[in-house]
């Protein structure tokens, strides 16, 4: 069994391989040099991983890059696959999200907040269009880091099902296949807006699924900590033991329901790690109590930021958690957040992160 952890930076992907159960690591050099790389998917249904990367150029724009030999050659189509329609007078500024979903569909999340949906693995791909023409759109705002849909969860046994988050306009969902979206947002809160309960404009960091029911998810919002036990349709606090409530990714076992990771952060106006220690949450019932994880990792002053795709989970058992800063670090844990250690260190700053075993 290898463990294959794509690292998307600000200036290529690098990818870290590990053949001794996650001992040690063996990091390339980097694949688009120069790139920004936002988003990476790692699908193994396959005979071999195939990996999707966007590849932000800022000579020649977005665009998404397939390899299926482990990055030993990658396709890129002479023709840009995500593009909107000429009828929406928009541009695609960045790809934020791939995400493959049943068969060969795959998702992508865009700047401007839009989503894309393919038929063909990730070669080609058309707006879904009744997303873009909501009747919410023209109030979507932009986060700090622009007006992207950043979070894709696919339903994994219906089609039919998919939630979305953005970045500013909260959680959305589909129970037609993209035919008609509602907003699902009830319960969480938007303290920056004078209603601080609407029914769209939150700022979601991050949304996760529980590994074991489809049907549970976890969200780090812009201040506060939430579950739904509902689909998505309410939320509540789950942010009562953290030190914070501030951060931007959340991220849930894979097999094992009620187990999260989370990397709190101050607050807005101070965006460094609570106490200035490096130290990931986990939770193991669902968010009712966190305990702080450390073991391995630096006991010094820590200042970096986690990123809200710069934190996963793979499917070995026991399951890894990994995380990369904006200072160019990685680190691995091999057994679920009890023990960390470097994977590299130097890299540029750490956009997204995601890792399987094959």
């Amino acid at each position: 069994m290898t463990e294959l952890l794509a690292i998307g930076t600000k200036k290529g992907l690098f990818l870290a391989t590990s053949d001794d159960n996650r001992q040690s690591w063996k990091v390339s050099s980097a694949h688009f040099s120069g790139h920004s790389i936002y988003a990476v998917a790692i699908d193994t249904r396959g005979p071999a991983p195939r990996l999707l990367a966007g590849a932000d150029s800022s000579h020649f724009g977005p665009s998404v890059v397939i390899s299926d030999d482990l990055g030993a050659t990658w396709q890129e189509p002479d023709k840009a696959p995500l593009a909107f329609p000429s009828d929406t007078g928009a541009a695609v500024e960045r790809v934020w999200q791939i995400v493959p979903a049943q068969g060969d569909v795959v998702y992508a999340g865009v700047q401007p907040s839009a989503l894309f949906r393919s038929e063909d693995g990730g070669r080609t791909f058309e707006l879904v269009r009744a997303l873009w023409d909501h009747p919410h759109r023209p109030d979507w705002g932009a986060g700090f880091g622009g007006q992207a849909i950043h979070t894709v969860l696919p339903h994994p046994a219906d089609p039919q099902w998919v939630l979305v988050a953005m970045s500013t306009g909260g959680v959305y969902r589909t129970t037609d296949g993209g035919a008609s979206w509602a907003p699902s947002n009830e319960g969480i809160e938007a303290y920056f807006l004078p209603d601080p309960r609407p029914e769209f404009g939150q700022c979601v960091h991050k949304v996760a699924r529980d590994g074991a029911d489809p049907d549970h998810y976890y969200a780090q919002n812009h201040h506060g900590v939430y579950r739904s036990v509902d689909g998505g349709g309410t939320w509540q606090s789950i942010a009562g033991t953290l030190p914070a409530d501030f951060g931007f990714p959340i991220v849930a076992h894979p097999r094992r329901g009620g187990t999260i990771w989370s990397f709190p952060l101050i607050s807005d106006g101070q965006r460094e790690p609570v106490d200035h220690l490096c130290r990931v949450f986990r939770s193991t019932d669902a968010g009712d109590t966190w305990q702080p994880l450390q073991t391995g990792l630096p006991d010094e002053p820590f200042y970096p930021v986690v990123l809200r795709d710069a934190m996963c989970a793979d499917d070995a058992e026991p399951a890894g958690v990994y995380f990369g800063t904006r200072s160019g670090e990685v680190f691995a844990s091999r057994d679920e957040g009890e023990t960390w250690s470097s994977v590299t260190a130097h890299l540029p700053d750490i956009l997204c992160v995601r890792a399987a075993s094959y």
